[in-house]
């Protein structure tokens, strides 16, 4: 991977870093617990309460990319990166421009 290569790659981990800490804010604050002393009634509240483990699945797994994505932009330019964890070769770099966090090729992940 050349250097415009690295460099263009960087500003997209930038760019979704900063999408998904704000989707992680705006997902936290619907994540909030439904107080009891709300008269929603029996099924909305059970609806709310069933949203809010949605959102907590949703928030977790938005967390877990923006650390992948931190950890990305912090070894790009370390030697191994680009190349797979698995066989060593070079990830695809259609691969690394959609999923920048990729450590695996799309064989070895795919396995």
């Amino acid at each position: 991977m050349n250097s415009i290569d690295k460099k263009r790659l960087k500003t997209k981990i930038v760019e979704q870093i900063q999408k998904y800490e704000l989707d992680v804010e705006e997902t936290k604050k619907m994540t909030q617990p439904v107080a009891p002393e709300n008269s929603i009634g029996r099924i909305s509240r059970m609806d709310a309460i069933n949203n809010k483990s949605v959102m907590e699945a949703s928030l977790r797994n938005k967390i877990s990319k923006l650390n992948k994505l931190k950890v990305a932009l912090v070894s790009i330019d370390k030697e191994g990166f680009g190349f797979c964890k698995t066989c060593k070769k070079p990830i695809q770099e259609g691969r690394l421009l959609f999923m920048p966090e990729s450590t695996k090729c799309v064989s070895c992940a795919s396995r």
